[in-house]
């Protein structure tokens, strides 16, 4: 054999990779982005992600926005849990201008928050089922998201994009039938999810599919600043509500879930204890609402409430308000502030700068998924492709997040 035959023998002998594209619109990514990924059969080598394919600007959107307007901008963010955007923007705002928030408007917050919390755990955990062929949790739960969205929609006129409430508190006091709404969710809701864990806790093909996937150490996760669930399945209990209350947080009980691994199945389970407390939570809300003025529903601060109609065509400072609102006339005093919530996902931060103006000076978002989504390719090296996909959604990432 000649040695140039026998150099072609070598050749065809070496190692071949090959380089698929996962995304930007496929299936297994749950949004507008990509990962290109070496592969040698099976194994991943190595995955590069790219983002940018819904960048929409929304900082710089914000900039040229009076404060009011910029609420529906954040419903874009984690669309999956929109009213925590937006109450944690109006926190925001009330904390620049100094404004005292009544107790039952921080008790109805948290009712949202806790109920958008739910509906965003309900999406993930039964996307990796999905994930992993099991379809029928999927159907179980997402009826009970449905739910939820219906309890938005009787509060606000909205499902998905919620523009929830306004600055001081929400534009509309809760109707007899959203009190209904939620307490029907309160009742049905917990035997479901107790027929969701029966289905996958200790489903033995699911736990071989999750356990040893994507795992993430507390000493990796601290590095690279992940937060929320994903943190804390990694055996760190920071949690904002505890960390830095807001919204009356401090005066309830709840328990910080954590795991120990930080691999698909403890992110399964931590985010299906975190469904558990955001219940504990609410029935707590639901008893200190009785007894505190069932009317009120918003601070007093006609600079950032519509007055009512009848009242804007019969009183001369009802017009001028009314007219300062819609026009966006309402200036901010100047001060920089940071103000954090308990996003579904994580730390969600609003970072505001303003220089006394009608519009923020300057104004950026911390997105909890496009934080922790940077730790992707290092959690599913050398890992299966199969398990890159499941890992992706434990990590629960929303494209939205990515691209602010």
């Amino acid at each position: 054999m000649s040695e140039q035959h026998i150099k072609l023998a070598e050749e065809s002998l070496e190692k071949q990779t090959t380089t698929i594209n996962v995304g930007p619109t496929h299936p297994a990514t749950h949004g507008v982005f990509q990962n290109i990924m070496e592969i040698d059969g099976e194994r991943v080598l190595s995955t590069v992600p790219t983002i940018g394919y819904i960048h929409r600007a929304f900082e710089k959107i914000a900039e040229r926005r009076p404060y009011y307007q910029i609420t529906p901008l954040t419903d874009r963010l984690n669309y999956c849990s929109a009213p925590i955007n937006n109450i944690g923007w109006h926190l925001t705002i009330e904390k620049l201008v100094g404004i005292e928030i009544p107790k039952r408007v921080q008790y109805l917050r948290v009712i949202i928050m806790e109920l958008a919390r739910i509906a965003d755990h309900i999406v993930c955990n039964s996307v990796i089922g999905v994930d992993t062929g099991a379809l029928t949790p999927f159907t179980y739960v997402f009826q009970w998201r449905e739910k939820i969205y219906e309890i938005y929609e009787e509060i606000c006129g909205s499902r998905l994009t919620t523009n929830i409430g306004r600055i001081g508190g929400f534009e509309r006091n809760f109707t007899a039938t959203a009190w209904q709404k939620i307490d029907s969710f309160m009742e049905g809701f917990p035997k479901m999810l107790k027929e969701f864990e029966a289905l996958l806790d200790r489903n033995r093909i699911f736990m071989d599919r999750c356990i040893g996937a994507g795992p993430l150490s507390a000493e990796r996760a601290l590095s690279y600043s992940v937060t929320g669930p994903n943190l804390r399945a990694a055996g760190v209990d920071y949690d904002v509500r505890v960390a830095q209350p807001y919204s009356a947080y401090e005066e309830f009980e709840f328990d910080i879930p954590v795991g120990t691994t930080g691999d698909v199945y403890d992110r399964y389970l931590v985010r299906n204890k975190e469904m558990w407390e955001s219940m504990r939570i609410i029935r707590q809300a639901l008893e200190k609402l009785k007894g505190l003025d069932p009317n009120v529903y918003h601070a007093d601060v006609p600079d950032f409430y519509l007055p009512q109609k009848a009242d804007v065509y019969t009183k001369m400072e009802a017009l001028i308000y009314h007219f300062k609102i819609i026009m966006g006339e309402t200036d901010l005093p100047a001060g920089e502030v940071y103000h954090s919530v308990e996003g579904a996902n994580g730390e969600l931060g609003y970072y505001l700068i303003s220089d006394g103006g009608r519009s923020p000076y300057r104004l950026h978002f911390r997105r909890p998924c496009f934080i922790y989504y940077q730790a992707f390719p290092e959690i599913v090296s050398g890992g299966l492709l199969s398990d890159a996909i499941v890992t992706l959604s434990s990590l629960n990432v929303i494209a939205g997040e990515l691209d602010a």
